[in-house]
């Protein structure tokens, strides 16, 4: 039988997602039952890994503050996840009480990943974020993923589709094969690419074979990553792909006030004349989160270009028009 140095190197390596380190422990382990006579049992692990996919090799690994190590995507998986490095936590984020709750409940339920398995649960690890576009769903991604010091894997939809029939779904597999090998954060961002409702308009059959995929992988699912999708039309999402999620979380467009909150986070560092709020904020109450973010950081700018000494409300104000210019000029193309 197994000493317990070689349970310890095949628990370590695994641990490290060291794939290489792991077979060579499981290959000594196979040769130490051969010695001892147990020819079925050495066999067995051979075949077992024989058929088990190669893992890529580890390269810049990503080291969070769990210390779960993470390689980059190499091999097939080029292209298709795009790894990123968080460094925004919940704290930086406008939210609502409610969204606030919400997530931080996400964040506690992953910290205690090991002790509610032990009573047989399971936290919510199958995110549905949904709502217009630029209001905080994809940077909550980021956050949580900052929350528990996982690195953050954003899939690559544009590469995931193919014009060669039934390749999609196998990529789609791909994907599902990292996301149960490692523990991380997973994104399908404008995931109505691939939810979109059977039967609907668009629809075709190699849509339908994709949606019927994800639906399989994403019920099937037993790792311990967090995986997150995000749409900007849950009304064309298939009714099936609901019941599918752990939680379902609707984003909605900012009152007045939190915009404030937005400008005066990302106003922290600069010296400013008293902003004129009663203009300010009739005039910003159709910007997205993500929109004054960006007027924000314009009317920094401009104040730099334009060698000012202090933040004003005109230079605010000019930044939210043109904002508001780009708005329209992309529905006027539409």
């Amino acid at each position: 039988m197994a000493n317990a140095r070689q349970i310890m190197e095949l628990l370590r390596s695994h641990l490290e997602g060291n794939d290489e380190r792991f077979r060579t422990a499981a290959l000594q382990l196979a040769a130490n039952e051969a010695r001892q006579g147990h020819e079925e049992m050495a066999k067995e692990i051979q075949k077992l890994l024989e058929r088990a996919p190669r893992q890529p090799q580890i390269e810049e690994p990503y080291q969070g503050t769990n210390s779960i190590p993470f390689s980059r995507p190499q091999g097939e998986l080029v292209g298709l996840l795009e790894m990123v490095q968080p460094n925004i936590g919940l704290n930086q984020l406008v939210l609502t009480p409610v969204l606030e709750t919400r997530l931080s409940r996400v964040v506690k339920e992953q910290k205690q990943f090991g002790r509610l398995k032990e009573h047989g649960l399971r936290p919510r690890q199958r995110l549905l974020l949904l709502g217009p576009p630029g209001c905080g769903k994809t940077i909550t991604a980021y956050a949580l993923a900052h929350e528990l010091g996982l690195p953050l894997f954003i899939v690559r939809l544009d590469a995931l589709f193919t014009k060669f029939l039934g390749e999609t779904a196998s990529k789609l597999r791909l994907v599902f094969e990292a996301i149960e090998r490692h523990r991380a954060v997973f994104l399908f961002d404008e995931f109505d690419s691939i939810g979109l409702a059977r039967g609907a308009q668009h629809d075709v059959a190699e849509m339908r074979r994709v949606l019927n995929s994800f639906l399989v992988f994403i019920e099937n699912m037993r790792s311990n990553s967090l995986v997150i999708a995000a749409s900007n039309h849950p009304e064309a999402l298939d009714p099936a792909l609901f019941r599918r999620f752990d939680d379902i979380i609707e984003y909605v467009m900012p009152t007045r006030q939190e915009l404030r909150k937005v400008f005066e986070q990302r106003f922290l560092n600069e010296a400013h004349t008293s902003i004129d709020w009663q203009k300010i904020l009739p005039a910003s109450a159709k910007l997205s989160f993500a929109e004054a973010v960006r007027v924000a950081d314009d009317a920094i700018k401009d104040r730099i270009i334009e060698h000012k000494k202090n933040l004003t409300t005109e230079l605010l104000l000019k930044a939210i028009a043109d904002r508001s210019n780009v708005r329209r000029s992309k529905k006027s193309k539409k």
